[in-house]
């Protein structure tokens, strides 16, 4: 019989109890937060520390590149390929923006990280019935001077290559007047790809590439801007990274 690899025990043994502890500890400190500042951005510090955190203690090396990363005082739409549960410890950590994400209402249930998500001003959105309420909760977000992180696949690649967009965020972005930042992540399917119980040490690039505006733009416009988007994401992305 064939023993599981290191990083297997590693991963089993130490590192989901690691974060485990991380999460309960700096989503307890969050909760506690909100009921000071409504608006969520010391508890956006937990979940930077919490990152950092899991990304540290995994062996996790994260090295950001590219373009000017825009005003922190300015809201913006971040959007991002998506390779590994690890991208949004890996964004986080990486992006010193006040970063709201966009998930399914059901993670909200979630003791600790979904009473965060909650709690602190994630838009946690009925995806079989989005309706209004997501405008409003956009709104809200840019009048607390938070920007949005998303990853338009709808779900992790399995093989590294950057899926179809799909348009609903595009068209969010350009009802609340949010330039779109486009963010290539390269090399996380390494740490944990899709499928795979065991995290493994690896070095990471975000590649922040050039804003695009959304001024002037129609709801017709959503579309191509999706597929812009996607395409720029797409070059950054090495050959060697999509087998």
């Amino acid at each position: 019989m064939t023993l599981p690899p290191f990083h297997w025990w590693r991963t089993v043994f130490f590192l989901i109890p690691a974060v485990t502890l991380y999460t309960i500890v700096c989503g307890v400190v969050s909760l506690v937060s909100t009921l000071v500042d409504r608006r969520g951005h010391f508890a956006h510090k937990c979940a930077r520390t919490w990152a950092k955190l899991i990304a540290g203690t995994t062996g996790v090396r994260i090295t950001r590149r590219g373009a000017a990363l825009p005003s922190e005082a300015l809201s913006a739409v971040f959007v991002s390929n998506h390779s590994s549960i690890y991208d949004i410890p890996i964004l986080f950590s990486a992006l010193p923006h006040q970063l709201r994400i966009m998930a399914k209402s059901s993670l909200g249930r979630i003791p600790f990280m979904g009473w965060h998500l909650r709690l602190a001003g994630h838009l946690l959105v009925d995806r079989a019935n989005p309706g209004p309420a997501i405008f409003k909760k956009m709104q809200r977000m840019t009048r607390d001077g938070a920007s949005l992180i998303v990853f338009p696949e709808g779900s992790r690649t399995s093989d590294g290559t950057v899926g179809r967009f799909k348009g609903g965020v595009f068209l969010l972005a350009i009802e609340s007047q949010l330039p779109i930042v486009p963010i290539t992540v390269i090399n996380s399917r390494a740490v944990m790809p899709k499928g795979r119980l065991m995290v493994c040490p690896a070095d990471v690039e975000v590649v922040v590439h050039e804003t695009i505006p959304t001024i002037g733009m129609t709801r017709d416009d959503a579309r191509a801007l999706a597929e812009k988007t996607r395409e720029v994401i797409a070059a950054s992305v090495p050959k060697a990274f999509t087998t």
